[in-house]
């Protein structure tokens, strides 16, 4: 076995393909929601908040903007800092 398929991927290449994913969910509003959302606040983030992103942007965007606009209830693995951050919906600029 290669040792490239027991490393884990570099910070550099998991906010790359967070990008990616962050702003290709099929949707536009889900694309500002959470595109915007990573791009304001990834720098800040340590693994554990990657980890929480990684984890939340895997789910269905109708919940995740459900959770965003308040017409849904947050699941307890979600609730904390970063989902209040991300319920603010302040970091979203139409203007691109």
């Amino acid at each position: 076995m290669s040792d490239e398929a027991s490393t884990p991927p570099s910070r550099e290449a998991r906010l790359k393909r967070l990008r990616f994913r962050a702003w290709h969910r099929g949707t536009r509003e889900a694309d500002y929601t959470i595109g915007c959302f990573f791009d304001k606040f990834h720098e800040g983030w340590d693994d554990a908040a990657l980890t929480w992103f990684e984890t939340m942007i895997e789910e269905e965007d109708v919940d995740i903007l459900g959770w965003a606009l308040g017409t849904l209830s947050v699941p307890p693995e979600y609730a904390g800092p970063l989902m209040d951050a991300f319920c603010k919906l302040d970091y979203v600029n139409i203007e691109r």
